[in-house]
């Protein structure tokens, strides 16, 4: 039997109270999507436990909520509604969010189902200026030949168009696998935060927007004892210092 409608509605409701009750000490935040306030869940996936990461109204996960943010903020004074926009690896938690924003809303990936086109990102079929608007999220630590896909991506960009494109940030300088690695979702490099330098030979302009340039209700950092690396599920991520890490999120311009 499905659970539809308000039945689901308020299954999600009694699951984030009895959340909230069973956390009551736990530091409370505030989701930007969804408007939730309390404490977030802590979520541990195979590279380490990562605290006040997941939002439990909507689901939304650090990077969810500051690219949100920063999307907002770039389309502020723009007229979205005449914006042609092309997803890559469409998280579901954003595409309703998009479908609604973007007059023109269309989707791609590799090899997922329900997508729009199924493309090699380092090979693109489109024609050059096609797009306004294009989001690929932790997209790019999985593509081998990443400056191929950024010259695609900048050449199918309109003029003055506009590409959200982050990549998680867990190295001081970026680190090159020989092979992607199953326990890090196939990536096939550790980012830096000399990564987005890359960007810059690609596009005429890339602005950075980092967790510091929002408030700190929405915990947009990333809650992660790094100093555990290597391990034997990422044996060449480098130790971190600290607990406690930004996210940056780079706006590219054609």
């Amino acid at each position: 039997m499905k659970i539809k409608g308000v039945g689901r509605s308020l299954i999600n409701q009694v699951s984030r109270q009895i959340f909230r009750l069973q956390n009551i000490t736990k530091e409370k935040f505030e989701c930007p999507v969804c408007g939730y306030v309390g404490p977030f869940r802590d979520i541990n996936p195979p590279t380490g436990l990562r605290r006040h990461a997941c939002c439990p109204g909507c689901g939304a996960l650090e990077r969810h909520r500051i690219q949100y943010l920063v999307v907002n903020v770039i389309v502020r004074e723009k007229d979205v509604a005449g914006l042609s926009m092309l997803h890559f690896s469409p998280e579901s938690f954003f595409r309703g969010i998009f479908s609604k924003m973007f007059g023109k809303y269309e989707t791609a990936d590799f090899d997922a189902q329900g997508v729009d086109y199924h493309v090699d990102i380092q090979k693109l079929p489109f024609r050059s200026e096609t797009y306004d608007f294009i989001f690929a999220s932790h997209v790019l630590e999985h593509i081998p030949d990443d400056k191929k896909a950024l010259s695609e991506i900048r050449r199918i960009l309109k003029p003055n168009g506009m590409a959200v494109l982050p990549v998680p940030l867990i190295a001081e300088k970026t680190i090159e696998y020989s092979g992607p690695n199953p326990n890090e979702a196939y990536h096939v490099r550790a980012p830096g935060f000399d990564y987005y330098e890359r960007y810059k030979h690609c596009f005429s302009r890339v602005d950075m927007f980092n967790s510091d340039a929002f408030p700190a209700k929405y915990q947009l950092y990333v809650y992660e004892d790094r100093s555990q690396w290597p391990t034997k599920e990422c044996p060449l991520r480098p130790a971190m210092q600290g607990k406690k890490h930004i996210d940056v999120v780079p706006v590219c311009y054609a």
